[in-house]
């Protein structure tokens, strides 16, 4: 018999296998043996049979055991390594795909760093400005690996010799943008890059939103640069003070409509930054 985590990853593999249905199939059987049933009267339908098809296809079995040989770690809601913080979070992904080094998801000061994908120079001058202070005291910098901010705070963070996080749509194998390939791959080394999807899913356009809890929901504080009124990093503040965590802003000019963002989050009880002090001091640095 297998064990649940190795259950749970199999049935994340399946058709149709949303949040809702996994979490209704482990109320009905918490360690998922129903699947071994000669009977799938358990399963609730019409899922049943293709998910029991599904389920016990050699495809899928294949395809999980060549995540070790790619270096890839399929990490379930009830596995040991699974983020602290992530729990906390409204439906929180119950397998995560890592490649690198996974322990950074457990690191105490973790930083997500959000802005526009059409970064101006200003956004530039703030990372290179924020970046050594906050990697000297140890914060780990999350992002999405999106163009823009996402690509500064990132490469940023490696330049100085730092530790830095990158939440994927779609699955590690299907890397969006293709110009971060390069990025993401040396990310896979000595960093870490993570998705909720299985490997080879490829990325769609409502996973880009739905990433965006688990960039705030990893860390302690989400940090928004450039961001228009209505943009994903946005989503990704609103996530961090849906989950009680520290939201933070940089100032921009009030003609600038990349600051927009920004400037109304500070107005509604973001803190402002104008160093990086202004986070340190709040994580007792």
């Amino acid at each position: 018999m297998y064990t649940l985590n190795e259950n749970l990853i199999k049935l994340h593999h399946c058709r149709k296998m949303s949040w809702k249905t996994i979490f209704t199939l482990l109320k009905m059987d918490p360690e998922l043996h129903m699947f071994y049933s000669t009977s799938n009267k358990k399963l609730p339908l019409p899922i049943a049979k293709e998910t029991m098809e599904d389920f016990h296809s050699t495809f899928i079995q294949e395809q999980i055991s060549q995540y070790k040989h790619n270096g890839i770690t399929a990490i379930t809601y009830f596995d040991s390594r699974y983020p602290k913080l992530l729990k906390e979070i409204y439906q929180p992904p119950w397998v995560l795909y890592t490649k690198g080094d996974a322990s950074l998801m457990n690191m105490p000061k973790k930083l997500a760093v959000v802005g526009s994908r059409l970064a101006t120079n200003y956004s530039h001058q703030v990372i290179e400005k924020l970046m050594p202070d906050l990697v000297q005291n140890g914060i780990i910098i999350a992002s999405g690996l999106a163009a823009g901010v996402d690509t500064l705070a990132h490469k940023a963070t490696m330049a100085n010799g730092g530790k830095t996080i990158a939440v994927i749509a779609g699955g590690l194998f299907q890397i969006y943008p293709k110009q971060n390939i390069p990025l993401a791959r040396e990310m896979m080394k000595k960093h870490l890059i993570i998705s909720e999807y299985p490997p080879l899913s490829k990325p769609m356009k409502w996973q880009f939103p739905m990433r965006n809890r688990i960039i705030s929901g990893i860390c302690n504080g989400t940090l928004v640069m450039e961001a228009k009124r209505k943009s994903g990093s946005l989503i990704t503040a609103n996530f961090a003070l849906n989950e009680g965590r520290d939201v933070f802003a940089i100032p921009g000019s009030i003609f600038s409509p990349f600051s927009v963002g920004a400037n109304e989050l500070i107005k509604a009880g973001a803190k402002p930054v104008l160093s990086a002090e202004d986070i340190l001091e709040e994580w007792h640095y």
